[in-house]
């Protein structure tokens, strides 16, 4: 059986998380373990490097202040979603910036977190999972939070942790992912019946149980949580039960060309009145797991044109390297030329189709980039807000990849909307007026 303590330190509440949190940003940055290879600027390195592989940069700056608002304003638990960047680098950071959960998804992702950062509290958040791998992240890894969404995987869990008492159960409840720019419904989540009557079964066996969702990735409307909180609240008055931990998921949106979604600060004030109008006792926890929100803006992916076809342009990576994401999801990425070397890039710009180097015809991206009119074989590309599934998606498909390690850098990132900030609690200007308080990251 089982024995000791669950890893890992809760993440503080209320006004002493913002206290924390306004404290970390007045002292020096912390920083996790460096890969040794750091530069001021892009260009810095790409002038020294001249990479001839595509290489992933890591702003630790921009993650650090992400979390940091994430910490102070989420009224609950927050928990970085491995899956959208597991660059240990990355991980590193988020650890150093005090971030202390991670939403993980499979048994290589727990060995990750917990090689990485051994204080870490895991919560395997995958509705289905393989033996070993529940057998594995509890026996040897400590885990004890786990989320279903069938009978078969909770008989399945209860099995393989040989009845263990000191389980976290949590039930993913279907809802609509008609807001997100990328919905996850279909796959996964219980429907309300069900979800009921697997709350009331993980009532009698955990030692706490709770109720997840998710409403999709770059969900456009804060009022798509409000709207699932609802629908929580239908499934707890069904299941007559009060639940442990209410789970919000992920979905948190970034910025891109003409994509601008509201304030993040309209999100936490759409769950937090979402979740007070549930009337559930103060022990009931609040979870999110932002992915994306937390990593985005930190990265980029500097790229080499390998040759020039009039508007088109073969470039070093595509579709099954870092640049699956940017390939499929129509999104516009920010890009810019550097070419550290003369002559200096035409002030004309031009629309310019990138396409990647394998020979798969698919491997372009949709939507054409806007880059000085004379950009030529030899200059690099550097991809904007690639901090989250870049990394974790790229392949070796037809031989080619990024670079081994990714290269710090600590300039400001290149972002869709430069300066796009997130509005806090509302002061006011000098004639009394409300004017926003603006959290940048």
């Amino acid at each position: 059986m089982p024995s000791g303590p669950e890893p890992g330190v809760s993440a503080p509440s209320g006004s002493r998380r913002a206290a924390l949190a306004a404290r970390a940003l007045s002292r020096p940055l912390p920083l996790g373990s460096s890969t040794g290879l750091s530069y001021e600027a892009t260009q810095a390195y790409v002038a020294e490097a001249r990479p001839e592989k595509p290489t992933h940069l890591v702003r630790r700056h921009v993650i650090h202040s992400a979390v940091q608002w994430f910490l102070s304003h989420f009224p609950g638990t927050v928990m970085y979603a491995v899956k959208a960047n597991p660059t240990p680098l990355v991980i590193r950071q988020l650890w150093a910036s005090g971030l202390r959960h991670f939403d993980v998804a499979s048994l290589a992702e727990v060995e990750l977190v917990a090689g990485l950062c051994p204080k870490a509290r895991m919560h395997f958040m995958h509705p289905v999972k393989s033996r070993e791998a529940i057998r594995k992240s509890y026996f040897h890894y400590g885990v004890r939070d786990f989320v279903i969404d069938s009978p078969a995987e909770l008989f399945k869990l209860l099995e393989e942790t040989r009845g263990a008492k000191d389980l976290g159960i949590i039930v993913r409840l279907a809802v609509s992912g008609g807001h997100a720019f990328h919905s996850l419904a279909g796959k996964f989540g219980a429907a309300n019946p069900l979800a009921a009557e697997l709350l009331s079964q993980a009532r009698k066996v955990a030692a706490r149980f709770g109720i997840a969702f998710h409403v999709g990735q770059q969900t456009m409307n804060p009022e798509a949580y409000a709207t699932a909180l609802a629908q929580v609240g239908e499934v707890i008055q069904l299941a007559r039960v009060n639940p442990d931990i209410v789970d919000v998921g992920g979905g948190f949106p970034v910025s891109f060309t003409g994509l601008t979604p509201p304030s993040l600060a309209s999100y936490m004030q759409a769950i937090t009145l979402g979740a007070e109008a549930l009337k559930l006792p103060k022990k009931t926890k609040l979870w999110c797991e932002p992915g994306r929100a937390l990593v985005q803006e930190s990265g980029s992916l500097v790229v080499k044109v390998d040759l020039r076809k009039e508007n088109r342009l073969y470039i070093n990576d595509g579709l099954y390297g870092g640049l699956f994401d940017a390939s499929i999801s129509r999104l516009t990425y920010p890009v810019r030329l550097i070419r550290p070397d003369a002559p200096t890039p035409s002030s004309k710009m031009a629309k310019f189709t990138l396409l990647g180097p394998t020979c798969d015809s698919i491997d372009a991206l949709k939507v054409p980039v806007s880059l000085p009119a004379d950009v030529e074989e030899g200059d690099w590309i550097e991809i904007g807000q690639t901090g989250g599934y870049s990394a974790a998606l790229q392949s070796s498909f037809n031989g080619f990849g990024a670079s081994a390690h990714p290269v710090e850098v600590r300039d400001a990132p290149l972002l869709s909307t430069p300066g796009f900030w997130q509005e806090s609690e509302p002061t006011f200007d000098g004639d009394g007026k409300s004017a926003p308080s603006l959290v940048g990251f």
